[in-house]
């Protein structure tokens, strides 16, 4: 049986962070998020969504060698970032277990 890996919802919101804390591959952002949620995405997963927060300005590329492109964010992508947790906080503030 083929393990699905849902990585909808906060996948922009959590590369742009992880970005915000070291500059960073798709590669490494995908063994990251496995390491988060016990499976790996495909590229196919991640990759659109370093384009996408590249393409608004909110990362940019560095250190680009040969394949290995390391991404860094902006001060665009911090503002974002500081709005986007501020929302996040307020959403799920109230939120604990009770399972």
């Amino acid at each position: 049986m083929k393990s699905y890996c849902d990585m909808r919802g906060f996948l922009t919101f959590l590369v742009l962070r992880m970005i915000s804390k070291k500059n960073i591959s798709g590669e490494e952002i995908r063994q990251e998020l496995a390491r988060r949620k016990g499976c790996k995405p495909s590229p196919g997963t991640v990759y659109p969504v370093l384009k996408y927060l590249n393409k608004n300005r909110l990362i940019k590329e560095i250190n680009s060698s040969g394949k290995l492109k390391k991404y860094q964010i902006t001060k665009s992508g911090e503002k974002e970032l500081k709005s986007a947790t501020k929302k996040f906080v307020s959403i799920f503030r109230d939120m604990k277990e009770e399972f």
